[in-house]
């Protein structure tokens, strides 16, 4: 998430900040931004986390703790766009330029599998980094279909004929 589509030329994202003006937007956006973690967790997303692209490796151990879990996954990337919209300095701060950074490490004591303190992490000011909410009771939408599928009844194919037969 770069806030804008620079690859079609700076154009407005669901994220681009109220007000900018990009190529799609001369007059500046007029919507307020999507919240994509808030939007994640109201979804009942089972495992919702958030990374910065310019912090590789716990990046990547969020990414690869999401394959391995077992249900609905997310990994919410920040990165920024240094052609259409470069706000790295404002993610990671610059204290030659005296900007404090917008992202942060949640608290090693946060508890994850507590939906509340993660919607609240989520609703902050600043980018909270690292996982968010994990559900470890869900349970994965393949086993929810095979059992929804194990309760059916078995027809023929002869039986599913005669069900259209008008009599």
């Amino acid at each position: 998430d770069n806030g804008v589509y620079g690859l079609t030329k700076g154009q407005s994202s669901p994220t681009t900040e109220l007000g900018v003006i990009t190529s799609t937007t001369p007059g500046g956006k007029i919507d307020k931004p999507v919240r994509p973690l808030e939007l994640f967790l109201a979804l009942g997303t089972s495992y919702v986390a958030s990374a910065f692209s310019s912090q590789p490796r716990p990046m990547a151990a969020m990414i690869r703790e999401a394959i391995e879990f077992p249900g609905f996954a997310i990994v919410h990337v920040q990165s920024p766009c240094t052609t259409y919209n470069d706000n790295y300095d404002l993610l990671r701060g610059n204290a030659k330029k005296d900007i404090a950074p917008i992202t942060y490490q949640i608290p090693e004591d946060h508890d994850p599998s507590n939906w509340d303190k993660a919607w609240a992490l989520a609703r902050g000011a600043k980018i909270p980094l690292g996982v968010l909410y994990r559900d470890d009771n869900s349970t994965p939408l393949e086993q929810r279909v095979a059992s929804s599928v194990g309760k059916l009844r078995a027809r023929s194919t002869h039986d599913i004929l005669e069900s259209y037969a008008i009599v």
